[in-house]
């Protein structure tokens, strides 16, 4: 038994590796040139395997740009979690899920700008899917604020308009990478817009606080 069960994790992380591989050579691609312009064989050339090994896991061209749109909203679900649950400050809470979010988006750059660029592309059961996958993924960054707010923390602001301002700020980070990594690194990035946002909405009682947040906007 211990045998056969060691063979079917095997079997397993072979398969999440060969996905993840094909996942990461389409968001390449079709980040570069649009899928329009892409083939199931130009995908297969990218990643370094047969076409054939692609149709084992994707039916056609569109459940492939599904899936590499759906993988990047997922890991914002699954790694904004555990740093956002591992603080109890509702603002500091707020800071790491943001954090988390532009992590995502510096590991998965090239899928974050292919779910702008290609979502419109989509069927609309998938354009459905991938709007409720969104609205998934920003929820803990909607209940920091809201919870931040309610405790007198921050100012008078939507909770919501806050928290997209903020993941549209991660996302930003891969749209215009070429452009802010000439002069700032990922980290400088994510501090200096946790500062710019913080400032705005931290009641000034609050500031201190949460000066090493704030920075020199304290």
């Amino acid at each position: 038994m211990q045998t056969s069960d060691a063979a079917v994790a095997a079997r397993t992380a072979l398969v999440d590796t060969r996905r993840r591989q094909l996942l990461n050579a389409a968001a390449r691609l079709l980040g570069r040139a649009g899928s329009h312009s892409v083939s199931m064989q130009n995908v297969a050339d990218e990643a370094g395997v047969s076409v054939g090994l692609i149709y084992r896991y994707f039916g056609n061209k569109q459940e492939l740009v599904q899936a590499v749109i759906e993988d990047v909203l997922n890991e914002f679900s699954l790694r904004v979690a555990e740093p956002v649950q591992e603080e109890a400050d509702p603002v500091r809470r707020l800071a790491a899920a943001f954090a988390g979010y532009c992590s995502v988006v510096q590991e998965l750059r090239d899928a974050a700008v292919l779910a702008y660029q290609e979502s419109k592309t989509l069927e609309p059961e998938g354009r459905e899917r991938i709007k409720a996958l969104e609205v998934e993924s920003a929820e803990p960054l909607i209940a920091a604020a809201r919870e931040a707010i309610d405790a007198g923390l921050l100012g008078d602001v939507d909770p919501r308009v806050l928290a997209y301002g903020l993941l549209t700020t991660a996302h930003l980070w891969a749209l215009k990478h070429w452009y802010f990594s000439r002069f700032m690194t990922h980290e400088q990035y994510v501090a200096q817009h946790t500062a710019l946002a913080l400032s705005s909405v931290v009641r000034p009682e609050h500031r201190a606080a949460y000066s090493d947040l704030l920075g020199s906007l304290a």
